[in-house]
């Protein structure tokens, strides 16, 4: 797929996990848009798998693709409310993403 393209889907898709994101966390940045395979360029996927990475007394919570491509993600929260808002999200139905998610440093 053409870059451009690859780029105008997967901001639409990662737009969509940005305000999913938005309205459990009250913050969300927008992370991954594309990503590259041997494909060539590829759109993040449409899925909405709920991760989290904890870093001392934090949290942050993403919103990824099957692939761990990080489409959205939160500022760091406490740890306690993290875990409300990440357990809010999988008693919603977001599915849980458990390997490693791929995110901007």
């Amino acid at each position: 797929m053409q870059y451009h393209k690859a780029a105008f889907l997967g901001q639409e898709r990662a737009k969509k996990a940005q305000m999913k994101l938005f309205d459990y966390a009250g913050f969300a940045m927008l992370t991954y848009t594309i990503k590259q395979s041997d494909k060539g360029f590829e759109p993040v996927g449409e899925e909405m798998l709920a991760g989290k990475i904890a870093r001392g007394d934090e949290a942050m919570l993403f919103i990824c693709d099957k692939d761990g491509y990080a489409k959205a993600q939160s500022k760091p929260l406490p740890m306690q409310k993290s875990e409300e808002i990440y357990r809010k999200m999988i008693t919603d139905g977001i599915q849980e993403f458990l390997g490693m998610i791929k995110t901007v440093s």
